[in-house]
């Protein structure tokens, strides 16, 4: 086993990615360099991602972030070994242009091309920061995906439980949009929530009358849209005060149902007696400072080592796209230039789709 160098290209939803990933024979890590291209502000007019304007900003984005990213490495094509891009799920614009990009890349320097899951690169995130061992209990929390997954090794992963309707970062853009706050929703209400009173208002925590540990949150939000509209009939409108402590009500719901799950969950991985337990969270939503610090109880209860990423590999990046090219170059996987984009791709493919599933096969 050597050194490998491995470029990656990230286009699955809002955010144009590309980074360079050196992996060491001794199992370290070094992110040479890791770029992204935000889109909030295009899509800001429209309250949430539009995906046309998605997929055409990441086709006039994307070769300029490869270029920025090996400037900023300080490499050439020549030096790489493979070249890691998703391939789904995700806005299927989106992950087209980055799959086309990469296969343009892999053909013209003559390198190995591997499709990832984009989930995968969340939920091997840990490996890259922090070493972790399988098997380990993720927590995947983000705006398109909440899921618990025991990760057995690169391409496996058993699911135990998630959403059975919104993702806990979507319920946060919608609850956001309930109170006139600007998007990304996630930091807005985290934002407004710290001056807020969490126990003024009696929100539902969904499903915890139920065994499992699948999630819920529809119900959450239209308790947010009720609340707020029996005020405004009251008052005629929303203090500050009163968005304040509507935000905080809303987040803490959220976490308790999160944290609850996450227990029962816990309960299930350790039963396997893994051998160096561990619970790790990624996902635009475990940026979240109150769920971290709720899920860090949770874990330290349960006898597991906690795992968080640093802030910007929990949002869509490159660098974790790249690592789980890595981690599929070292296992044989390489893929052909019949790769195909795919916009539902479930990293646990035994388990029936907690949403249902169409022509397009079944959802993450």
């Amino acid at each position: 086993m050597k050194d490998l160098l491995l470029l990656g290209l990230e286009s699955s939803c809002d955010d144009t990615g590309a980074a360079v990933v050196r992996a060491r024979t001794d199992g370290s890590a070094e992110i040479l360099s890791s770029v992204v291209a935000g889109q909030t502000a295009l899509h800001a007019p429209f309250g949430g991602v539009v995906p046309e304007i998605a997929a055409r900003a990441h086709a006039e984005k994307i070769d300029l972030c490869v270029e920025e990213a090996l400037v900023e490495a300080g490499v050439g094509l020549s030096a790489f070994d493979a070249v890691a891009v998703t391939a789904g799920p995700g806005l299927i614009g989106g992950v087209l242009s980055g799959v086309m990009c990469a296969k343009g890349i892999a053909a013209g320097a003559g390198l190995p091309l591997i499709g990832v899951n984009h989930l995968a690169g969340h939920a091997l995130t840990p490996r890259l920061t922090d070493g972790l061992q399988f098997p380990y209990l993720m927590l995947l929390v983000s705006g398109g995906h909440c899921q618990f997954l025991i990760v057995r090794n690169s391409d496996e992963f058993s699911r135990i439980g998630g959403t059975i309707d919104d993702a806990p970062g979507e319920a946060f853009d919608k609850a956001a949009k309930i109170l006139g706050l600007p998007q990304p929703g996630g930091p807005a209400v985290e934002a407004e929530a710290r001056a807020g009173d969490p126990a003024r208002f009696a929100l539902p925590r969904p499903l915890l009358d139920r065994p499992g540990c699948d999630f819920s949150f529809s119900g959450l939000k239209t308790a947010l849209l009720r609340a707020r509209d029996a005020l405004v009939a009251e008052k005629g409108g929303l203090t500050r005060a009163d968005r304040a402590d509507l935000c905080a009500s809303f987040q803490a719901a959220v976490t308790d149902v999160i944290a609850a799950k996450s227990r029962r969950a816990l309960a299930l991985y350790m039963a396997e007696a893994p051998a160096a337990p561990a619970f790790a969270v990624a996902g635009g939503v475990a940026a979240n400072a109150t769920i971290r610090d709720a899920l860090e109880k949770v874990s330290a209860g349960a006898g597991a080592r906690f795992v968080a990423p640093p802030l910007r590999l929990c949002t869509d990046n490159a660098a974790m796209i790249a690592w789980a090219g890595v981690e599929l170059f070292r296992a044989g996987r390489r893929d052909g230039m019949d790769l195909a984009a795919r916009p539902r791709w479930p990293l646990d493919r035994s388990r029936p789709a907690l949403i249902g599933s169409g022509k397009k096969g079944a959802k993450a």
